[in-house]
């Protein structure tokens, strides 16, 4: 992966007199020359707003758009491009189906989800909760972060009607069996909807295979520009949803008496799209499928493994989550130092790590977490990356102890 590496050219920045180590790439990813360009390109030689216009820019763009589309339902194995809807991130994406799926719950229905969601898969939920009456329901996470499969199984019951679960979670690198969880979940009727915004990169992503209903991810994680991401659905959800919001593009005709809506995924795109970042979506995609998913995951487990047998035995070290298969993310405490405090002292070393409750409060507080940091690994990642991480962090810990 070194030869995708020199793609990024913000890698070969200094941070504090330090070669840039970018370990957060769960936050956001950097973006590969093919992104950079497209995006230029698209800007200076063939711009305007799609689907409407006669001309040939219209004409040229909506078939770049249109093309981002056909790029993302090949990498996620959808049905058709029709069952890909474009929205500004995962965030939106998520909000979009429980928006719609909301309008169907009564008092007492149970949306099931588990401790280790990211807050955009737990607030609209609660949203639901507080404007429809559903009840959530929890599924445990066990010590070693993996999911509590059988307590998920005692959840189930004639009252579910939505599951939302992540394929991967963004603390602990959990990859959680998203396919065995819709199996389940399909068995009691209800839906299920994947957060999938590190899933998409760092999992098996075939919507077909896990057969899901919906299944939501962003862009700025999957190496492409942050303000687009998508939602997936089945040919049968999608039809079932009504409009999430109104506007131009989504409808079919306007009166002053009717209105009548257009068939997905127009339905669900009122006003202009973010034309240029669905663009630069699709050349994110485009570039990753070049390569070998499953050499991807290798690579990346590969590098973690390198950091992680550097810190084995180590006593001033927590590591939080270590199901097995999991992702690339190192999330950690150090005995004696905060983790913001952490993540600055690093800095200085030119090593990029985050900390915080990083979006998931009730799994923090699952496992007694204020606060801890986090090094994700991405494909431009590298050994020496690893070894200048492993030094900055021995470095932080002996500054504060």
């Amino acid at each position: 992966m070194y030869a995708a590496r020199a793609q990024f050219p913000i890698l070969s920045r200094s941070v504090n007199g330090k070669p840039l180590v970018y370990l957060d790439s769960a936050a956001s990813a950097q973006k590969p020359r093919a992104v950079i360009d497209a995006l230029t390109a698209a800007m200076e030689g063939s711009y305007a707003n799609v689907h409407r216009g006669l001309h040939t820019l219209a004409n040229e763009t909506t078939e770049a758009f249109e093309a981002a589309r056909e790029s993302v339902a090949r990498f996620l194995n959808a049905e058709s491009p029709n069952n890909i809807v474009w929205t500004k991130g995962g965030t939106e994406a998520i909000n979009l189906a429980a928006a719609g799926l909301g309008l169907s719950i009564q008092p007492g229905d149970e949306i099931i989800v588990s401790q280790m969601e990211h807050h955009s898969n737990i607030v609209p939920w609660h949203l639901l909760r507080e404007r429809r009456g559903a009840v959530l329901k929890w599924i445990p996470v066990l010590d070693d972060g993996s999911l509590d499969m059988a307590a998920y199984a005692e959840l189930l019951g004639p009252k579910t009607r939505i599951v939302a679960v992540t394929h991967m979670s963004n603390v602990l690198g959990t990859l959680n069996p998203v396919a065995e969880i819709t199996r389940m979940a399909h068995s009691v009727g209800a839906k299920v909807l994947i957060d999938g915004c590190q899933g998409a990169v760092h999992g098996d992503a075939d919507v077909q295979g896990i057969g899901c209903d919906f299944y939501a991810f962003t862009g700025h994680k999957l190496y492409g520009p942050t303000g687009i991401g998508a939602l997936y659905g089945t040919t049968e959800a999608l039809d079932a949803l009504p409009p999430y919001q109104g506007g131009g593009e989504m409808i079919e005709t306007v009166t002053e008496e009717t209105v009548t809506y257009a068939k997905p995924p127009h339905r669900f795109e009122a006003g202009t799209p973010p034309i240029l970042e669905a663009i630069g979506l699709g050349a994110a995609i485009d570039w990753l499928s070049q390569y070998d998913k499953a050499a991807i995951t290798a690579h990346e487990r590969g590098v973690y493994d390198h950091a992680r047998a550097r810190l084995d035995g180590v006593n001033w070290l927590k590591v939080i989550g270590e199901a097995e298969g999991k992702g690339a993310i190192l999330t950690f405490t150090v005995e004696g130092a905060h983790a913001h405090d952490i993540a600055q002292v690093m800095d200085r070393y030119g090593v990029a790590v985050r900390a915080g409750l990083h979006c998931a409060e009730p799994l923090a507080k699952r496992f007694g977490l204020t606060s801890s940091a986090r090094a994700s690994f991405a494909l431009y990642n590298t050994t020496e990356d690893a070894d200048a991480f492993v030094d900055a962090l021995i470095k932080a810990r002996e500054f504060f102890a």
